[in-house]
């Protein structure tokens, strides 16, 4: 059986061998915007600051740490999963968002992922003035603000007189359909393409060429796309245990059906209960 994850096929099965061209063919088709290279490709310190400097526009900023895809757990609502999370050199924490697909309420989305994570990176006790500051970068495929620009910076602000509020929260909102010439429509232009090789972003390019066309760097895509291709199947799963508890039909039917145990069904069940 096949998987396809951002256009590249993947097999299901993790113990197949693939060979170096076979490898090679299959990452060549992702782009830095795509979820599955970006997860290898955003897991180094030095990628991150060169974006975070282009998109923050501070040539000094520095970026200390970074993490993919974090989950933070919420044991009321849903959980997040973060695309790249990063401590930056002043001790404020940057989660870079990439999202293709259009179908959602970003703003919203934004809103959940910086509450979580707040809420998550805050010690219980810990004073107020003392939560980090905190910015989320999201970068998108298309202009959801519709107000045609690269860029877009969210503030909070008071109505009446117009003045913006710094809570320590920034929220900024870039996209790759809108290009204005900047440096950040650039930028944006090279997360969009298959082959980055581009003078002002060298180490977004050498990584680029890396996990492409190196030995080592391939063999790290290859494991991230079989990992996404097991996680699918799992959902997918999931899916039709979800969709057959809705119609009614009983735990052992859907066990022997779906070759599924009762502990995973009842998993199923209470994660419906919880979000319903």
């Amino acid at each position: 059986n096949k998987i396809i994850l951002d256009g590249s096929i993947v097999e299901e099965k993790s113990s197949m061998k693939l060979t170096y061209e076979e490898k090679r063919r299959r990452v060549q088709e992702f782009r830095p915007i795509d979820d599955t290279f970006f997860e290898v490709f955003a897991n180094n310190v030095d990628v991150c600051q060169e974006i975070l400097r282009v998109i923050l526009q501070d040539s000094n900023m520095e970026v200390s740490s970074v993490s993919v895809q974090v989950n933070y757990k919420n044991m009321i609502g849903r959980s997040v999963r973060l695309d790249a999370l990063c401590t930056l050199g002043d001790g404020s924490v940057c989660n870079i968002e990439v999202q293709r697909a259009d179908h959602d309420d970003h703003l919203r989305r934004a809103r959940y992922h910086a509450a979580c994570l707040t809420a998550g990176i805050t010690d219980p006790g810990e004073r107020f003035k003392e939560v980090p500051t905190l910015y989320i970068v999201y970068i998108t495929e298309f202009d959801f603000l519709q107000q045609n620009r690269t860029i877009y910076h969210i503030d909070r602000m008071i109505r009446e007189t117009d003045t913006v509020v710094d809570d320590g929260q920034h929220e900024i909102f870039v996209n790759t359909k809108v290009n204005d010439g900047s440096e950040i429509a650039e930028l944006m232009q090279c997360f969009m393409q298959k082959d980055v090789i581009n003078s002002k972003f060298p180490i977004f390019s050498n990584r680029v060429q890396y996990l492409k066309n190196d030995e080592g760097g391939l063999s790290v895509m290859c494991e991230v796309m079989e990992k996404y291709a097991k996680e699918y199947v799992e959902k997918e799963k999931d899916d039709d245990i979800r969709a057959a508890l809705k119609k009614g039909i009983e735990i052992e039917t859907i066990c022997e059906v779906l070759r599924v145990t009762r502990g995973r069904v009842e998993r199923v069940r209470k994660d419906m209960m919880i979000h319903n």
